[in-house]
């Protein structure tokens, strides 16, 4: 295996092909022309290869000298990332942080997250679009968006943060009546309340112990598109709906509402941040998402 003497040579032959002279090269670089073709000669003479073909006025790479070329620039910018990765991971976040989260998920979790960030880290600031309109990430210079759900934003990239659940769900005052259902088809006769923001509001599909599975169509009572906003009304006591835990999981640890049927489950679903195509991700984001991870599993 062959021993390059010093990485500095395949910058500075880089350098010429990519300025197209090696006085160009020598000015990128900041030292002199003769410094540079000394160094790209000790480095043939080291591969006992021709990588350049030298005229009065032009260069032209060999045949070798393109393949070498396509492998040194590789490998300079996969060196320049690592030391801009490390930097990073021994940096504080700094800058502004602009992130993206659905109106329900980004007021229960997200929130808590930027509150105990921004208390963290407080050199760095955090632009936060709370909204169920799914932004063009790109063009809008966001740096996270939260989904929760399904994904359908192949061409980002994409980590898991965490998962939720459906849970039926009623007002402490009907418990008289939770207390007489044994399957779900037993809640049809029960006020109902939508939540139009779902594909399917009315139609639920629940299973028990992985095996059994019965599907229930509801006759909603009251429809409304907003999920904290069916929450408040479940509270109110105007009916039992299905709700994600991260919207009810203290009230009902408090008992201000209780879960119905709690050995039938509904489908459960994913949440990931996902992010513009790139292969480094600055300090600020990766600090944000560990803590976005703490407060999900707190819930």
């Amino acid at each position: 295996m062959r021993k390059l003497g010093n990485i500095r040579r395949l910058a500075y032959f880089v350098s010429v092909v990519e300025a197209g002279s090696f006085t160009a090269a020598a000015e990128r670089l900041g030292i002199t022309k003769a410094v540079v073709s000394h160094q790209v000669a000790r480095l043939e003479e080291e591969l006992n290869t021709t990588l350049l073909i030298r005229t009065t006025r032009t260069i032209r790479l060999t045949d070798a000298g393109k393949v070498f070329y396509e492998h040194c620039a590789s490998i300079l910018r996969e060196t320049e990332e690592a030391f801009a990765e490390l930097d990073a991971l021994v940096a504080e976040p700094s800058g502004t942080l602009r992130l993206t989260a659905p109106f329900d998920y980004g007021i229960s979790v997200v929130v808590p997250a930027i509150t105990a960030f921004s208390q963290r880290y407080p050199d760095c600031k955090v632009d936060a679009v709370i909204s169920d309109n799914k932004f063009d990430i790109v063009d809008k210079d966001i740096e996270i968006a939260i989904r929760v759900g399904w994904l359908d934003d192949s061409h980002l990239q994409a980590r898991k943060i965490g998962h939720f659940r459906q849970l039926l769900i009623a007002p402490r005052n009907m418990q008289p009546q939770v207390e007489k259902i044994n399957k779900p088809q037993d809640i049809k006769p029960l006020p109902f309340i939508a939540n139009t923001a779902l594909r399917e509001p009315s139609q639920w599909h629940f299973t028990l112990n992985g095996s059994d599975q019965q599907s229930v169509n509801v006759q909603p009572s009251i429809f409304i598109n907003n999920t904290l906003a069916v929450r408040e009304a479940v509270r109110e006591g105007a009916g039992i709906s299905v709700l994600p835990d991260y919207v009810v999981s203290d009230d009902l640890i408090s008992g201000r509402l209780i879960q119905v049927l709690p050995e039938w489950e509904l489908p459960s679903g994913e949440i990931h941040a996902v992010f513009p195509a790139s292969r480094f991700r600055p300090t600020k984001v990766r600090s944000f998402l560990n803590i976005l991870m703490e407060k999900d599993k707190e819930r």
